[in-house]
C-alpha cells in the first residue's frame, strides 16, 4: 500500500533488482482479499501477509494466509509446498 516512490525507494537502497509494485489505494489488495483493516501503525489499513505459488499456466497451485503480520510462511514452508506440485 505504499506509495510508488516510497517503494521505489526501497528498492533502491536494498540494491533490488525486481520491481516492487505499489497500489496505494488498496485495489488489487482488496481483489485478493488482503486488506487488514485497521492492522497497522495509528490504525492504517495494511496488507494482510500473504504467499503464494503460482505454475506457469498461472493457477495458483498454494496459498498461505495469516491475520498477523509478524507470522509468515518460512523459506522451508514454500519449499515443501513447491515439491509437492507440479508447477510446470
Amino acid at each position: 500500500m505504499d506509495p510508488p516512490e516510497v517503494s521505489r525507494d526501497l528498492s533502491k537502497k536494498a540494491g533490488y533488482t525486481f520491481s516492487i509494485l505499489s497500489d496505494p489505494n488498496a485495489e488489487v489488495i482488496r481483489r485478493y482479499n488482503l486488506l487488514h483493516v485497521g492492522g497497522g501503525p495509528e490504525g492504517h489499513d495494511i496488507a494482510r501477509p500473504a504467499e503464494f505459488l503460482v505454475d506457469s499456466s498461472r493457477v495458483v497451485r498454494w496459498v498461505n494466509f495469516t491475520e498477523d503480520i509478524r507470522v509468515r510462511a518460512r523459506a522451508d514452508e514454500m519449499l515443501a509446498a513447491a515439491k509437492t506440485i507440479d508447477l510446470r
